[in-house]
């Protein structure tokens, strides 16, 4: 899944590390939080590390994983790897898989009554079109694979889910339209915790169908 600007190649390796240091540095995740995968070219997912911050990544000390689980390079892949295996069977389709902890997403993710159906009401068009419904996955403890089999059901359906005192995770095509959907999912739930207390009008249940059938 190389890219081209201009005619220099960017090899999804480079991807991964310039998406993580762009979502550590605008505080879309933290510390040593949050971690991302992408499918290579040879068909091998390439994964952050376990134990390293996403600004602090590099091109050679990234995991790679078989198309079975297995570690067959690089550093020992995040405790969630088993996640990202779950929204890739789920989703055929998938190339790039995204989680974090980002702020505002972890904050509705530990309200009580949180529509876990549904835990984001579509405020905006942008929300329908890059995330649609959003699931609320009960809570289990960070590397817990029980949260594997919950997580692979309700991504057949849906692309994005919201883990229960604990983040968002995001599958797409590839690494951008992963982190596009992850970033709006972001600001809508800022929305969402502003507008609490608020009378809202958000898009109609008819709108979010078609605009989920025209842009995901």
């Amino acid at each position: 899944m190389a890219r081209h600007i201009g005619r220099s190649p960017i090899s999804t390796a480079e991807q991964l590390v310039a998406l993580g240091a762009s979502l550590f540095s605008r505080g879309l995740t933290f510390g040593r939080t949050g971690n991302l995968s992408a499918m290579d070219d040879d068909g091998t997912l390439l994964m952050t590390p376990t134990g390293v911050s996403l600004g602090e990544l590099d091109v050679d000390s990234l995991s790679r994983v078989d198309a079975t689980g297995q570690h067959i390079g690089g550093l020992p892949p995040t405790k969630e790897a088993f996640l990202h295996q779950a929204m890739y069977r789920a989703r055929p389709s998938a190339r790039a898989v995204v989680h974090t902890h980002s702020t505002y997403s972890a904050a509705v993710s530990c309200m009580r009554d949180t529509n876990a159906d549904n835990a984001i009401p579509p405020l905006t068009a942008y929300y329908a079109m890059r995330v649609g419904k959003l699931p609320l996955l009960p809570y289990h403890a960070p590397g817990d694979p029980a949260l594997g089999p919950l997580a692979e059901v309700a991504a057949a359906d849906h692309h994005a889910l919201l883990l229960a005192n604990h983040g968002p995770i995001v599958a797409a095509a590839d690494l951008a339209s992963a982190a596009d959907a992850l970033e709006e999912l972001e600001e809508t739930a800022k929305l969402h915790l502003l507008l609490q207390g608020h009378p809202t009008s958000p898009v109609s249940d008819d709108e979010v169908a078609r605009l989920g059938d025209l842009y995901r």
